[in-house]
């Protein structure tokens, strides 16, 4: 079993004629997503990508023609949230943006305007989702992975990439991992995650991987520790990052004394959560949770 994404899936890719839109949509595809279409205004009637899915003006066209349910985003910058904004307008169910360096005043808009319409937003600046076995959405090497129990949820996409390689030389597959992305607004929060992992039956574990700066992982934490029965094992990216100084993503910034790694990892701690270490640890710390 899986959450957000499986087989099933019916994508599209939003500024699928560019070259990366074409590049991933590939990438997609070979993985075994099930990409039916892709959205360029101006170059509707087309055909893209080597399995000649039909391009469409609109995510509304695209969704009338083919059913989609998810929409993966490239489209640059500075009208990426328009497409994203488009995307939940159309109906479209999880929308998964990889663009990085949206301005922060135009997600304050578009990240609400998707949870007004019952859309889910995964991302930006993210590296998507990757089913193992089933589907991916978005840029994550699927050959890292495979298929298994454990959950993934990471605002690193290069550390995701690190914990699914550790999990597998433990001999642990993943159920579903997903990049949620640094930026200060982001679609869809690690609780929110927490609770679908907890949910499906099929999870025996989850590594939750944040970073210094912000509240996210210390709420996540404190949910863990209040609703959340799934073994949860987790890692802060940033320890020997100054205070004050914005390092890597967007949101990663220590602006108080709870925030950096070291307090985040304590908390996380306190909550229940098996804490690594180190990034070479994950797996190991996993391996000591699941035996």
């Amino acid at each position: 079993m899986a959450i957000l994404l499986d087989a099933s899936s019916r994508i599209i890719v939003q500024g699928i004629t560019g070259a990366e839109g074409t590049f991933h949509g590939n990438q997609c595809h070979e993985y075994g997503g099930n990409v039916v279409g892709g959205v360029t205004p101006g170059k509707g009637g087309r055909t893209a990508l080597d399995s000649n899915v039909p391009v469409f003006n609109s995510c509304a066209q695209a969704r009338d023609a083919t059913g989609a349910n998810v929409s993966l985003i490239f489209v640059p910058a500075p009208f990426a949230a328009d497409a994203v904004m488009e995307a939940a307008a159309a109906g479209i169910e999880l929308i998964v943006c990889i663009t990085e360096g949206i301005p922060v005043a135009d997600m304050a808009i578009a990240a609400p305007f998707v949870r007004a319409r019952g859309a889910r937003l995964i991302g930006p600046n993210c590296p998507g989702l990757l089913t193992p076995g089933q589907a991916k959405c978005g840029i994550m090497p699927g050959h890292i992975a495979k298929k298994g129990r454990v959950g993934v949820i990471s605002k690193s996409g290069t550390l995701t990439y690190e914990a699914v390689h550790q999990l597998c030389c433990e001999g642990y597959g993943q159920s579903t991992c997903i990049g949620i992305g640094g930026d200060p607004i982001i679609g869809t929060t690690m609780i929110e995650l927490l609770d679908m992992f907890d949910q499906d039956p099929d999870t025996d574990a989850v590594v939750m991987i944040g970073e210094i700066g912000g509240q996210m992982e210390i709420e996540a934490a404190q949910h863990v520790r209040d609703s959340i029965d799934t073994p949860v094992i987790g890692f802060i990216a940033g320890r020997t990052a100054p205070a004050g100084r914005r390092m890597g993503h967007a949101g990663a910034i220590v602006s108080g004394a709870d925030e950096s790694a070291a307090a985040k990892m304590q908390i996380m701690r306190e909550c229940g959560i098996s804490v690594a270490e180190s990034p070479a640890d994950i797996g190991s710390t996993v391996k000591s949770v699941l035996g």
